[in-house]
């Protein structure tokens, strides 16, 4: 009888590009994985983003792109 929840996957990869951007347009790059975790934690970031920013590879990022770009690649 849960029927608001049908259709939503979560830990998928289903993140809201909107909310996103608007996330990573506020960090200061280039940034590292633990750091942007931790920005996003702080940011308030769902837990969509959460799960899709720690499934990101452990490495340096220069710009709000090269996230969007290894997010892209997990769904």
């Amino acid at each position: 009888m849960h029927e608001h929840e049908h259709g939503q996957e979560h830990g998928h990869g289903m993140v809201n590009p909107v909310q996103l951007q608007k996330f990573l347009g506020g960090i200061n790059y280039p940034i590292d994985k633990r750091a942007l975790l931790d920005r996003a934690r702080d940011a308030g970031a769902d837990s969509d983003v959460l799960d899709a920013l720690q499934r990101l590879p452990d490495q340096r990022y220069n710009s709000p792109t090269d996230i969007s770009e290894q997010i892209g690649k997990l769904t």
